[in-house]
């Protein structure tokens, strides 16, 4: 099948730029064939985000958005922004003291999942296809260019044999190919590695942020709060930090996110965030609520100084795909919808030149350092490495002084060279940590957060997490590292089984992924890739 443009992904920047080029085709009365693949089993699916929206993009996009229904019903009416020093303890930072980035005034609470869902109401209204549950799973290159995507096969078992079911993938070429698959997108971290995209750029850094859903007592309940958190549980050189948003119905969204670049292997980034909704500044909400959903998604947080070049031969790359969230802010919503919008743009204007496709669209590059999106992203560009080399006290008294009273152009630039899977040390050299059995009540174990994803694969179909070498997670992750995949995933898919003989093998339960991507990011031996399984696998996030 032949478009003019195809993109691969259903997510903010994805259905963005798909909603961007067809008003430019209908301003023009310009014929444009543009399809979105999807790999979830519907737009919406996998998408996971906090998520407070600052709408500069919406508003540019659909600027009646709110006469078109748009989800965004919860302005933001108060910011509290606390600094826990124990699991008991916590001091409210007063404004003068926060980085302006962090004040959400004219922002929403919304559901991103819902977001999404209404900008595919919108793009397919303009003629776009949409097409859940088909996973790009490979790229087509011809003559040194992205010429398109295939599909991947449905109805392979276990060992990659045709069962009765059997679909094969479908090829779908294009002038542009827009890849806009998220945070390590396995097409993106492809396409960086063949167009030495990262040239020159420093290692791209990566967070988990973990999200539950609760319904609480309408008593305790404040539409429009929001809450951010520093500090405790997390200690030592582990950053990151917790957030409760209180959105409409009644819920409220709490989750926390921790830097992929901690150094104690015996750490469970799930079990931290178990133990920080004990503490009185989530209980006294949480109290009496019930937990109704839950996820965990990795975040490019690298930013400005980590963002690769976004066009190759024949692709625009964007939104978290790139990773063009402003950390700082602790959004990528309106980055990633401005990336596409932008890509629409040059796209549209190459294509009605007359350009036939297949080419390196430079225009792109003039177009985002021309934009807001550039400056807001140079701007912030020290955030991330600032806090990871100060640490979370200093590094955020600096980034409150670099933000408030400089605008972010302070004449100093931080660099942070180090990778995140690099971090570990040995599990010898760190204290074990012994976390406490979830009560049930506030905390909960693996499976059963999983059962509330929604997650679901088809058993019987090739294993979607590759092992570059089977020997591998015991001979050298388990003999240094404790193996931390054990740990690290917060689904429970790897685990280490010991036969009557002793003998301990890796055991992958790839039916239980949540398509974070935190294994391919953190394993320290670079031996886990994460690949697409079949198509509508995974989570069914009905409203994150």
């Amino acid at each position: 099948m032949e478009f003019d443009v195809v993109i691969v992904g259903a997510g903010p920047s994805g259905l963005s730029t798909a909603c961007k080029l067809m008003q430019m085709a209908q301003e023009k009365d310009q014929e444009l064939m543009v399809c979105v693949v999807e790999k979830g089993s519907e737009v919406g699916a996998h998408i996971l985000s906090g998520a407070v929206l600052e709408p500069r993009s919406m508003n540019e996009l659909f600027p009646d958005w709110k006469e078109r229904g748009a989800p965004l019903n919860t302005p933001v009416n108060g910011d509290d922004i606390y600094l826990l020093n124990s699991s008991e303890k916590g001091i409210k930072l007063p404004n003068f003291a926060v980085p302006k980035t962090m004040h959400n005034d004219g922002n929403y609470i919304v559901s991103m999942g819902n977001v999404c869902r209404w900008l595919a109401e919108q793009a397919e209204g303009m003629g776009v296809e949409i097409f859940p549950g088909f996973p790009a799973q490979d790229v087509i290159y011809e003559d040194g260019k992205v010429a398109g995507i295939i599909t991947g096969d449905m109805g392979l078992d276990a060992e990659g044999n045709q069962k009765d079911s059997y679909m094969p993938g479908m090829e779908l070429r294009a002038k542009y190919t827009v890849f806009a698959e998220g945070c390590r997108g396995h097409l993106g971290k492809e396409l960086i590695s063949k167009f030495n995209l990262d040239a020159d750029k420093q290692p791209q850094h990566y967070g988990i942020g973990f999200k539950e859903i609760w319904d609480i007592d309408p008593e305790l309940h404040q539409e429009g709060l929001v809450v951010h958190t520093a500090g405790w549980p997390l200690e030592g050189d582990t950053t990151g930090g917790g957030y409760l948003y209180h959105a409409e119905n009644n819920q409220v969204f709490v989750g926390l996110i921790i830097d992929l670049n901690y150094s104690n292997p015996h750490l469970s980034p799930f079990d931290e965030f178990q133990r920080l909704k004990h503490h009185p500044k989530f209980e006294q909400y949480l109290k009496g609520g019930k937990r109704v959903s839950y996820g965990a998604r990795a975040i490019a947080k690298g930013g400005f100084n980590s963002l690769p070049k976004m066009t190759m031969p024949g692709a625009v790359m964007v939104g978290c795909d790139a990773g063009t969230i402003n950390f700082a802010k602790i959004k990528g919503n309106h980055t990633a919808m401005k990336s596409g919008m932008l890509a629409a743009e040059t796209i549209f204007n190459a294509i009605t030149g007359g350009d036939e496709g297949g080419n390196d669209l430079t225009a792109f590059t003039d177009n985002f350092k021309a934009s807001w999106l550039y400056d807001e992203l140079y701007n912030t560009r020290n955030f991330g490495a600032v806090m990871h080399k100060l640490g979370t006290f200093m590094g955020g008294a600096y980034n409150t002084l670099d933000q408030n009273f400089f605008g972010g152009k302070l004449p100093f630039n931080f660099s942070d060279n180090s990778y995140d899977h690099e971090s570990l040390k040995l599990a010898s050299e760190c204290p074990v940590i012994n976390y406490a059995k979830p009560d049930g009540v506030l905390s909960f174990d693996k499976l059963s957060s999983v059962f509330l994803s929604n997650t679901n694969h088809e058993e019987e179909q090739p294993c979607h997490l590759k092992l570059a070498d089977m020997n591998i997670p015991i001979s050298v992750n388990l003999a240094k590292y404790a193996e931390p995949a054990q740990r690290y995933c917060p689904a429970g898919v790897y685990e280490i089984e010991e036969d009557e003989a002793g003998e301990k093998k890796f055991v992958i339960n790839s039916q239980n992924c949540i398509h974070c991507k935190t294994c391919d990011i953190k394993d320290p031996s670079q031996n886990i890739t994460w690949v697409t399984p079949e198509g509508t696998g995974g989570p069914n996030y009905p409203n994150m």
